[in-house]
Parts: structure tokens; C-alpha cells; sequence
């Protein structure tokens, strides 16, 4: 599996030669509803060019479902399954065409095969409790090449999530901004001392603010840079 951060709360996952991204952000839509939230960093256009197979968004905020984004994969003359909850299944399926819009609200599941390597092989995914100002925002599970990685979406810390998060989680990525209802540090560091990870990954800080993911307060973590693959320790 290799992971790259996009930034914000997007990552591009690379695994049995299917190519997933979870809530891309490419583009400064954002800006235009609240200049403050501008980019402090530059769109990479070669990820803009990449055609995912699977395109998840966890819930219908501007930065996690983004038409300016969104409109260069869902094209007529392409062909993805987009998971989405609710209201963000809603705004997806305006773009219309051939792609397969699932609505995936909490405690659905998905599973995709692999395109390469064994025949069994396979990507699962299950939605998951989150707590967020959209009112039906999710997290989600990945299982794949024997491993279950844990992206909580924007969340604030809620103890009614961990009935969904199963033990053994081997990577978590989580907010840590503590503004617009998601985790502050402390927070989401008391979030994983909870679930106890293989290992952490600090995320939504660095694009529209100067939060240095750096300073997460919790000892086995990975810090991503944006357009990077994240250096995930092997199992």
C-alpha cells in the first residue's frame, strides 16, 4: 500500500494496482466562501491528472466534496464507483455519466478486487461513526494486503465511535485542527490512545492555517508532507 497526502484531508491510496482517493481537495474553492481559507499551498496539477477507480467522500463540506476537484475524474468518458454519505452522495451524483454512486452512510460495507496479485485479493471498505457539524459525516475502514487502516474523517472526539472501530488498527489518520467540530491535538491524541494504532498520521492542519502536524503530542506517529508519500513503518 502506498499512501500520499494531498493535503487537507486528501489521500491517494495505491494498493493491488487500484488507485482510491478520499476526500480530494485540489483546487481553492474554499477561499471564495471564506477568504481566509485560502491555500497556503500550491495545487500539484499531476494528481489532477490521475484517474482513480474508487473516490470516497466522508461527508458534503466544500473541502471533502468539491466540484472544481471532483469534475476532473467524474467525466462522461469515465467510469468510477464513488462512495458517499447522504448528502454528499446527493452532490455526486449531479455529475451524472456512467460512474456507480453508492450511497454509503455508516455501517455499510464495499468491497472491490484487486486488479493485480492474487486472485482473492481484495480492498474492503465500511463506513464508521463520526461526529462532525454535517449531519451525517463518516469515518472509514480499509482492509487490505492484510492490513486495516483507519481514516476518521472530520470528527470531533466522541466516545459512541468506538463501538464501530474494530482492535488492530494498523494506521490512523485523523484531524487535529480543533476548529470547525474536528479534534484538537490533545484530543486526537487521546483518540488514539484509545484505539492504540500501529501508528498515527496528523492531518487537516498546513493548508489553511500554519499548524505544524509536527507538533501532534503523541509518540508513534508518521508526519505527512503534503504531495508526499506518508512513511508508514512496515508491519
Amino acid at each position: 500500500m502506498h499512501i500520499t497526502w494531498l493535503g487537507q484531508a486528501g489521500l491517494l491510496m495505491e494498493t493491488g494496482g487500484l488507485t482510491i482517493m478520499i476526500d480530494p481537495y485540489l483546487s481553492d474553492s474554499v477561499a471564495a466562501v471564506n477568504p481566509l481559507n485560502y491555500r497556503r499551498v500550491p495545487v500539484d496539477e499531476r494528481f489532477l491528472q490521475r484517474k482513480p477507480d474508487v473516490i470516497l467522500c466522508t461527508h458534503n463540506h466544500l473541502d471533502h466534496t468539491d466540484p472544481e476537484t471532483l469534475k476532473h475524474y467524474l467525466t462522461p468518458d469515465t467510469s468510477i464507483t464513488v462512495l458517499a454519505p447522504e448528502a454528499a452522495w446527493a452532490e455526486v451524483r449531479k455529475f451524472g455519466g456512467k460512474h456507480n454512486y453508492v450511497r454509503f452512510n455508516r455501517l455499510t460495507q464495499w468491497t472491490i478486487p484487486a486488479k493485480q496479485g492474487d486472485a482473492s485479493a481484495f480492498v474492503r471498505f465500511t463506513a464508521v461513526k463520526a461526529a462532525h457539524s454535517d449531519p451525517h459525516p463518516i469515518g472509514v475502514l480499509i482492509e487490505a494486503e492484510g492490513r486495516r487502516y483507519y481514516i476518521t474523517g472530520d470528527t470531533l472526539y466522541n466516545t459512541e465511535i468506538f463501538e464501530d472501530i474494530p482492535t488492530g488498527i494498523d494506521a490512523v489518520f485523523l484531524p487535529v485542527n480543533g476548529v470547525g467540530n474536528n479534534m484538537n491535538m490533545i484530543d486526537a491524541a487521546r483518540f488514539c490512545e484509545r484505539i492504540k494504532p500501529g501508528i498515527a498520521v496528523p492531518m487537516h492542519c498546513g493548508l489553511f492555517d500554519e499548524l505544524d502536524p509536527g507538533s501532534f503530542p503523541y509518540e508513534k506517529k508518521a508526519v505527512p508532507q503534503i504531495y508526499r508519500e506518508i512513511p508508514l513503518d512496515p508491519r
